[in-house]
């Protein structure tokens, strides 16, 4: 393994499968992460503001000041003043000239040799060849066409030139994979902390004490099926339904009832307490065009949790669907749990077994091997 330059999300919030795989390399690696540089133009809102703020300080998210540990000591973590998302071919040259001066400086203090260039975000690609790269990876693991929040068009452009310079493509689903070259691009799916998700933890305080609990982590975005969950909610009046995670949305979108429970987010070490101890685990998505090339993290820390999982029918779902509870219509989903009421083992489970050969250490294991072939 190399050093690396690694452009993600924001690292030390609820962690990207980027984070997840960088976190697993071995610890003779030196890694400079950089926080998220943009995937859109930012507007004169509270929320942009704050966050142009923190950027320019470098100061930590505040929803995001609550992991569990901080960064190896083999991972740097640096903010970037640049123009977020750029558009136009000036800005595009202007913001690689602000990145590439403080990443020069950067890559002198940390006496990085030759690093591999690492991204999961396709507005890194006017940087490609110009920071002494061994190798360009690009690790895909949504589709910006679709992905909410995101300057589609100026991402669709990056994308496209980053494609064209990446010396490996990881995607992390078949319908992404299929998207690129196949000559440089490999399946990667996302993996999961077997040991976290799988370690018996102590019930989350503010679960709901009474009834039978169905819960769901992650963006509260518009993949969610508002409608079916308000249907099913207000059918199954005893059940608790729990929503974990940040609000996307300008406005809270799922229904306002006395069993629908919006906890906020959480730390990802947290979610254990939660999803080891509701009753089912929910993924109540729309089948739209970022549900279709997702592989969503959730759904392999649900199973390694241990309870029974009930979704919608997706792609990312095939190779679990004998130990999943798949759902077509609201009527199905409410079907399903006046099942589990009556005899919980009647639903589906996955065996402890399902998921240990799809740790995250494992996929840095793959990852060695192929930068190894480059």
């Amino acid at each position: 393994m190399r050093d690396f330059i690694v452009f993600g999300e924001d690292f030390g919030g609820l962690p990207s499968s980027t984070q997840h795989l960088i976190s697993h390399f071995p610890e003779h690696c030196r890694i400079l992460w950089v926080n998220s540089i943009g995937l859109r133009q930012p507007r004169l809102s509270r929320h942009d503001i704050r966050r142009a703020v923190h950027k320019l300080f470098r100061v930590s998210k505040p929803a995001y000041q609550y992991e569990e540990k901080p960064p190896a000591t083999n991972i740097s973590v640096v903010n970037l003043v640049t123009i977020p998302a750029p558009r136009s071919r000036w800005a595009r040259t202007i913001a690689r000239e602000i990145m590439q001066y403080q990443l020069r400086i950067m890559i002198k203090e940390f006496r990085l040799n030759k690093p591999v260039l690492w991204t999961s975000l396709p507005t890194a690609a006017d940087l490609c060849g110009k920071l002494g790269e061994s190798h360009v990876v690009y690790y895909c693991g949504d589709d910006f066409s679709a992905l909410e929040g995101v300057d589609h068009q100026t991402i669709s452009r990056h994308e496209a030139d980053l494609v064209s310079k990446a010396d490996l493509i990881l995607a992390a689903s078949p319908a992404l994979q299929n998207k690129f070259p196949a000559e440089k691009t490999c399946l990667l799916p996302h993996g999961v902390d077997t040991e976290l998700f799988s370690t018996p933890v102590t019930r989350a305080q503010d679960l709901p004490q009474h009834g039978p609990v169905a819960g769901f982590y992650g963006s509260l975005s518009s993949w969610l099926d508002d409608t079916l969950i308000g249907q099913v909610a207000k059918a199954l009046p005893h059940w608790q339904f729990v929503f974990i995670g940040p609000q996307t949305q300008s406005r809270p979108s799922l229904p306002e009832l006395p069993n629908i429970h919006l906890l906020g987010p959480r730390a990802h070490h947290q979610l254990p307490a939660y999803c080891q101890h509701w009753d089912v685990s929910l993924l109540p998505f729309i089948l739209n065009q970022q549900i279709q090339a997702c592989s969503p993290l959730k759904l392999m820390e649900y199973l390694a949790a241990g309870r029974p999982v009930v979704t919608t029918d997706y792609p990312a779902i095939e190779p679990y669907r004998l130990h999943l509870n798949v759902t077509d219509s609201a009527e199905s989903m409410i079907d399903t749990l006046r099942r589990y009421e009556c005899n919980p083992d009647s639903l589906n489970i996955a065996p402890a077994t399902i998921v240990r050969q799809e740790s995250w250490q494992r996929r840095s294991h793959v990852i060695s091997q192929l930068l190894e072939l480059l």
